[in-house]
């Protein structure tokens, strides 16, 4: 029997353990053909795992979706992603405007971008 799986997060975990998965992908193909969406669903829903599958469509990852509906469906080319996830960051210390600006500069790191960093007088959310 499968497990069930409850707190998942990571697409990928699904391929290393035996949990029930209900393939969707037929939807994000949908989706991702469409220019914007806005995400609203109650807590434990599972928009945190639909946007970490659509994460790992964008990186390319085609290993992790074999036998699934879009496996044969895309090209899989690689793209850059940019994840803001508040649900981590403590921006009651260093300010929004702050934690904004230093999860950016991670991002820019992960893609070998270098950026200069602003004085905290630059930063300003207006």
């Amino acid at each position: 029997m499968k497990n069930l799986p409850i707190g998942i997060q990571e697409f990928s975990e699904f391929s290393k353990g035996n949990y029930l998965y209900i393939d969707k992908t037929e939807h994000i193909y949908k989706l991702l053909k469409n220019k914007y969406y806005f995400l609203s669903r109650p807590r434990r829903f599972g928009k945190s795992l639909l946007l970490n599958t659509i994460k790992e469509v964008f990186k390319g990852n085609r290993d992790l979706f074999e036998g699934l509906w879009i496996y044969e469906k895309i090209d899989w080319e690689e793209y850059p992603v940019i994840k803001i996830s508040f649900s981590t960051v403590d921006y009651t210390n260093l300010g929004l405007a702050r934690a904004i600006d230093d999860m950016l500069f991670d991002i820019a790191g992960e893609y070998g971008i270098s950026l200069e960093k602003p004085s905290r007088a630059d930063i300003c959310i207006c």
